[in-house]
């Protein structure tokens, strides 16, 4: 009874004793237990960790796709902005004065050659040729009158029979009578022609302007201007050729990198075949051909002024409309090229992965000199024979790095289908644009 009552006074001092014995043996318990666990746990993890680097050592070498550079002829494309002209371009005047009495052509339409186009009073210009035409028949009565004296008086001179003078005095008559004939004469010539000039004709064939007088108004030697006629078949592109590529293609030329599709004409054209981009992207149909060079360079535009040809039937190129003018036809003999996705932009400039005879990638500096037909012109850091790399720079770009590469050809050829791992399409190739502006 009495150690009864002592615990239980024991338990009441110290309610929490009980307690904290049995939290003590708990923390022991887990702390052997941590002890036991901690190393099984670093075992496993280093077991873990052998078995992914097992795993990582026998994957292959990524698939990359690779190009061989071989020297090739490439096409030599350059661009300019230009504006269509056209190939005749005439303002029509009245040649003399008067009344104009009529328009008969419809403003806009295509005429030819000598079509009458206004009508002017010829009222005037008839009286004058017929006071004209008179005068003449007057003067060739006189003529007449003084051939026949002469006739008259030539064998009494032979005969002595009238004094030296009298001759020559009839001689004289004649010569000047023939002479005022011949004077008037001029004079018919020079009215009848004012009379045809009231028919006010078209000198080319083109396209007609708007009238610049109508009907009843006066017409002056100082205010002649009528209307205008533009020939647009064909039709003149004109353009400015940038000093430093003009310089260069001459340059290229003389050392033989490139070649004309014909020869360089004595006025200074290149011989390129030109085609015309409109405005709303599309091409036109029908190519053309440079023709004319200017000699000098244009102050202000800081360029040589060069102009185009092109066949234009039915007038769909019209006068003042502004074009892109493409500048085709060379050829760059024996040119490097790699795809434009294959140059890469790196620290020290434009580079390339190559791909080593060992398959290991190795970075090489590049310099460009514009692009064709979706690929980019190499002039240095290649060689024939050297494999870049195109497709898979994501996966390997590591310079030193293994790759199994695979020939870019060949790849598209197989189909997605063949390959291990999806292979990017090549791009398409864009645009050809100049190699330099």
């Amino acid at each position: 009874m009495s150690s009864s009552n002592n615990t239980l006074s024991a338990r009441l001092r110290h309610p929490f004793s009980i307690h904290a014995s049995t939290y003590e043996s708990s923390t022991v318990k887990a702390l052997r237990l941590a002890a036991i666990s901690l190393p099984l746990l670093a075992l496993a993890a280093c077991g873990k960790q052998d078995g992914a680097a097992n795993a990582a050592g026998n994957m292959p070498p990524p698939e990359v796709n690779v190009v061989t550079v071989q020297a090739k002829n490439l096409a030599v494309n350059f661009e300019y902005a230009g504006q269509t002209s056209g190939s005749r371009e005439t303002e029509v005047r009245a040649r003399i004065s008067g009344i104009l009495e009529n328009r008969l052509y419809e403003e806009g339409s295509r005429v030819k050659a000598g079509t009458v186009l206004f009508q002017i009073d010829p009222g005037t210009y008839q009286t004058q040729l017929a006071s004209a035409e008179a005068a003449a028949g007057v003067s060739e009565a006189k003529l007449n009158q003084a051939k026949r004296e002469l006739a008259r008086l030539t064998p009494l001179a032979a005969d002595k029979a009238i004094s030296q003078k009298e001759f020559d005095d009839a001689k004289s008559s004649f010569e000047a009578a023939d002479a005022a004939l011949r004077q008037v004469r001029a004079q018919v010539n020079e009215a009848r022609l004012n009379l045809g000039y009231t028919k006010v004709v078209a000198p080319i064939s083109g396209v007609t302007g708007i009238a610049a007088k109508s009907n009843g108004s006066l017409l002056t030697p100082s205010d002649s201007l009528l209307t205008t006629i533009v020939q647009t078949d064909p039709v003149y592109v004109n353009f400015s050729i940038p000093e430093a590529d003009f310089l260069k293609v001459s340059s290229e030329l003389g050392s033989g990198k490139i070649a004309l599709p014909s020869k360089r004409a004595s006025n200074g054209s290149l011989g390129f075949d030109i085609k015309v981009k409109l405005a709303d992207g599309s091409l036109f149909p029908t190519a053309g051909k440079m023709n004319f060079v200017s000699e000098k360079v244009n102050p202000a535009t800081g360029g040589f002024d060069a102009r185009a040809e092109i066949a234009n039937p039915e007038g769909t190129l019209r006068p003042g409309q502004f074009v892109r003018v493409s500048l085709n036809g060379a050829t760059r003999t024996g040119a490097t090229a790699v795809p434009q996705r294959a140059v890469i932009d790196g620290p020290m400039g434009k580079m390339v992965f190559m791909v080593t005879p060992d398959n290991k990638l190795a970075p090489r500096p590049v310099e460009l000199d514009g692009w064709s037909n979706g690929e980019w012109i190499v002039t240095k850091g290649l060689q024939n024979g050297d494999r870049v790399l195109v497709d898979g720079v994501i996966k390997a770009h590591t310079p030193g790095m293994t790759v199994t590469p695979v020939a870019l050809a060949a790849k598209d050829a197989a189909g997605p289908a063949s390959a291990v791992a999806p292979a990017v399409s090549p791009a398409k190739p864009a645009a050809s644009t100049p190699a330099a502006h």
